[in-house]
């Protein structure tokens, strides 16, 4: 069941001419490309995240999509965040693509990713830094349905 509530964390991405496949709608791979994009954006803007130099890394380890509905160029989709779980290592991030203009859902998806220290690359906690920004930032689901938005809600542009 999808919760429908605000998330925390939204933000638009366009859709490009060549995002339409041969059926005339965005290809399911610019939905994971938004997904990753925005749960990245994430990290970098809100959380600190310095993917280029920090001694941490992230790295997305296993990821699935449900499409609900099509999109085609020139409409204008969002994507939201939602947390469903942060373990010791790992950030299991419960994104939704939604129509820009009606807010109705396109797709949902779920991505994983695992924080590694970037000479050995082996697991290592999530970062103190980016666990404070994920648990004041989202209300963590306690099962498998969607976490549901922190009291504070921020928009993005």
């Amino acid at each position: 069941m999808t919760d429908a509530s605000p998330a925390p964390y939204r933000r638009p991405v366009p859709t490009r001419w060549n995002d339409n496949d041969l059926y005339g709608h965005v290809n399911n791979t610019v939905y994971y490309a938004a997904m990753d994009t925005v749960i990245n954006t994430f990290l970098i803007e809100e959380a600190g995240f310095r993917p280029l130099t920090d001694d941490v890394i992230g790295f997305c380890v296993a990821s699935s999509c449900r499409f609900i509905a099509s999109a085609a160029f020139p409409e204008q989709i969002v994507v939201e965040l939602r947390i469903g779980r942060i373990g010791r290592s790992s950030v299991t991030w419960r994104p939704r693509i939604l129509r820009a203009a009606d807010d109705s859902e396109l797709a949902e998806g779920e991505f994983v990713t695992v924080f590694v220290g970037r000479e050995g690359q082996r697991p290592t906690p999530v970062p103190d830094s980016i666990r404070r920004v994920l648990e004041a930032s989202f209300v963590i689901a306690d099962d498998d349905s969607p976490s549901r938005p922190a009291p504070a809600v921020r928009h993005s542009a």
